[in-house]
């Protein structure tokens, strides 16, 4: 079992990250960015097109391909009046982001509302060419309304008025407007399945050039997809961490990414960002629950955040992976949906996870509690470092490879 990190103090993973270290804004060009390198205990300084060359022989890269839908929407009052409405997660007919996406003529989701005082009563219009998509409030819950959406022309999917007439959901912490180069910069270049509110960053560093020279060096990838929350950006408010909810995400992987990953056990399994380790690693759980209650309903796969520290001699990675391929054949599907809850943090065990390709990370943030996770007290001296050589911070700042 590991050890609980509920008692952990947050204030315990505090830095002081000076305003002017945070990158407004992404580099000229992607590949060009730093990349701190961390191997057991000693940090070196590189570029980004260094990684394929510093990658242990034999790694398989882990990308999660998600894309970031423009989920911020400005309705404007009669009277000129602006309120934004931030669509967090689908609620029907579907709760599935892909199929949510997908959804034609209307749809209610969470979202968030700014400016809600401002809309007294009433339905709120934004037109854009061609159509009209009016949003209702249907009920108001702790932090969030229930807002129901209907467009026409009703033949539109829901990604798309999104595209039509919606804004990109920049990091909080930018705090300045968006600009044009932001559409394609604040995505990945192998971004495909629409529904995150944020971008895995880490993954913003890579470039054609990048993944053409880790082919040649033989380093293998592949690719799953989390919808990236709000909560990423949530700082963790409560005194320890047994107070702190994690916020839950939506994971979608293939047959063929579970049959790899199982193939490749023994051998450096590298995940590019921290929404593919907590991906990998909710695998493993997900394979743990599954080998436990073979009949769980697909509507029960979901890994809370404390079910790490609570297993009881749960099974070995090999086990829990065959256990969700054997799950999968037996429901005669090719992907496997769940979610996932989980916090990595100190006295957390890797189960499948050999590294970490990341950015650097908000201070008192649960990305901070999972780098403390996989090196352990060393994160203070490779923040240090970033710090004392000029590496720029959050999400368009530069890069490090992690290899405890």
């Amino acid at each position: 079992m590991n050890a609980n990190p509920k008692n952990l103090a947050i204030k315990d993973f505090v830095y002081e990250l000076p305003e002017e270290r945070i990158a407004k804004f992404p580099l000229p060009e992607r590949d060009q960015s730093k990349l701190l390198y961390y191997k057991q205990q000693g940090i070196a300084d590189h570029t980004f097109t260094d990684l394929p060359e510093l990658l242990p022989a034999g790694s398989l890269l882990v990308f999660n391909n998600t894309k970031v839908v423009q989920a911020r929407l400005i309705f404007r009052k009669p009277t000129g009046g602006a309120v934004e409405v931030f669509c967090l997660e689908p609620v029907k007919p579907h709760r599935e982001v892909q199929l949510a996406m997908q959804q034609t003529r209307s749809c209610t989701w969470k979202c968030l509302v700014g400016n809600n005082k401002r809309w007294k009563e009433g339905p709120l219009k934004i037109f854009f060419e061609g159509g009209v998509v009016t949003a209702e409030r249907e009920a108001q819950q702790e932090g969030h309304f229930l807002i129901r959406f209907t467009w026409t022309p009703a033949e539109l999917t829901f990604a798309e008025v999104l595209e039509r007439c919606g804004k990109l959901p920049l990091p909080p912490y930018l705090n300045r407007e968006l600009i044009p180069e932001d559409r394609s910069r604040y995505q990945t270049i192998y971004a495909r399945n629409e529904g995150a509110v944020a971008a895995p960053t880490a993954g913003l560093h890579f470039t054609d050039k990048v993944m053409a020279q880790l082919q040649a060096k033989g380093i293998d990838s592949t690719y799953l997809t989390l919808h990236v929350g709000a909560g990423t950006f949530k700082p963790v408010k409560a005194d320890t961490m047994e107070t702190h909810e994690m916020h839950a995400e939506q994971l979608m992987v293939s047959r063929e990414v579970v049959a790899q990953l199982l193939e490749h056990l023994g051998r450096p399994l590298i995940p590019v960002g921290t929404t593919s380790m907590r991906s990998l690693e909710s695998l493993y759980w997900l394979g743990t629950l599954l080998w436990r209650q073979p009949d769980l309903r697909p509507e029960d796969l979901h890994v809370t955040q404390w079910l790490p520290y609570e297993a009881e001699t749960p099974p070995a990675a090999a086990e829990a992976l065959q256990t969700l391929l054997n799950y999968m054949d037996r429901h005669q599907t090719q992907y496997l949906h769940a979610s996932t809850q989980i916090i990595i943090a100190p006295g957390y065990t890797f189960r499948l996870c050999k590294g970490l390709v990341t950015n650097f990370h908000q201070p008192e943030s649960t990305l901070l509690l999972l780098v403390a996770a996989l090196i352990g007290e060393d994160w203070k001296q490779v923040y240090r470092h970033a710090l004392d050589n000029d590496y720029r911070f959050l999400s368009y700042g530069d890069s490090s490879l992690l290899l405890p």
